[in-house]
């Protein structure tokens, strides 16, 4: 057997505004924006050299916006990283290191809450 995560609901309460920050402060390149059905709205992001995607919407989960949190986003050079996201305009906070693993958090609009991690 074999199974890939590939796409991962976030739920938010505006649609767009999460759209903006995750596609322009975030740099997740905007896979599609399309409404399938009436009031079932799909977007679909793809974080910069992930194999996995997040999708937002309408009409597609029962999750409370803004209760998602733990998802890690992993990369080689968390600091540049940091500084990137910051020049974006998002609010990343400081870099901790936990004993050989540095770890930086970032939370959407809807407080969704992201982790950024670089293993040492």
């Amino acid at each position: 057997m074999q199974m890939r995560l590939e796409v991962i609901q976030v739920p938010v309460a505006d649609v767009d505004a999460a759209k903006e920050f995750y596609s322009e402060r975030l740099g997740f390149v905007l896979d599609h924006d399309v409404e399938h059905i009436p009031g079932m709205r799909v977007v679909q992001l793809t974080p910069p050299g992930s194999a996995a995607s997040i999708v937002i919407g309408t009409g597609m989960t029962g999750m409370k916006a803004g209760s998602l949190e733990g998802l890690q986003l992993v990369t080689p050079d968390l600091a540049a990283t940091r500084a990137e996201l910051v020049g974006r305009g998002a609010e990343v906070s400081e870099i901790e290191d936990m004993g050989g693993v540095l770890f930086a958090h970032v939370s959407d609009p809807d407080g969704n809450r992201w982790v950024l991690q670089q293993a040492l």
